[in-house]
């Protein structure tokens, strides 16, 4: 914590490497959180050197840190194989950063590698590649269909299961949007004053 609320260039390289190693949960994210604090300038570099490492903890935390910068340029860095990464934990992760940071108009490519991997891995790998396609929006819906009836009953089943959670979420954002619709026709959400919001 010290480290972050003042930070200091000298232990820039402890913390990255201390991410790599480090057993706690918890302890690696306030290392992440430290690592926020420095100047993208200088920690983006030595993140990106970590994406290369053969240790997968350091991958995985890196891929990690770099989702709460949200820098767009780190974009370019998110390969394929990181999205089939060997170790689920930073195939997860990298899922989760390319949706982040995925430019407009890249949407399509990113949905047809992350489709690659349905029926990967346990319960909670899928979920997490569910989650990660649902948050790239109806983009992904014709892929889903395709793969729905994909020959591997894994992949078909996950692919059925992503659509009806794409599906109710999208039901979710209707209703929200037919509520504020609403409350903005009975002219809630205005100030005193009359004038609407902006």
């Amino acid at each position: 914590m010290a480290v972050g609320s003042t930070p200091d260039p000298g232990f820039l390289e402890t913390l990255v490497e201390r991410c790599a190693v480090e057993p706690d949960l918890f302890v690696r994210d306030t290392l992440s959180w430290a690592l926020m604090r420095y100047s993208p300038e200088i920690t983006l570099p030595r993140i990106r050197r970590e994406l290369d490492s053969e240790r997968a903890q350091a991958r995985s935390q890196a891929l990690h840190t770099l989702s709460k910068i949200g820098d767009k340029g780190a974009w370019d860095w998110i390969t394929r194989d990181m999205l089939r990464d060997a170790d689920d934990e930073t195939a997860r992760t990298a899922w989760r950063v390319a949706v982040s940071l995925v430019p407009e108009g890249e949407e399509q490519d990113l949905t047809d590698d992350l489709v690659r991997q349905l029926g990967r891995g346990n319960r909670s790998l899928r979920l997490s590649l569910s989650r990660a396609l649902v948050d790239l929006g109806d983009v992904v819906e014709p892929a889903l269909d395709k793969a729905a009836g994909d020959p591997d009953p894994a992949v078909a089943e996950h692919a059925a299961a992503t659509k009806l959670l794409l599906k109710t979420r999208q039901a979710a954002l209707r209703e929200a949007t037919e509520k504020a619709k609403r409350a903005a026709a009975r002219g809630e959400g205005r100030p005193p004053g009359g004038a609407a919001l902006t």
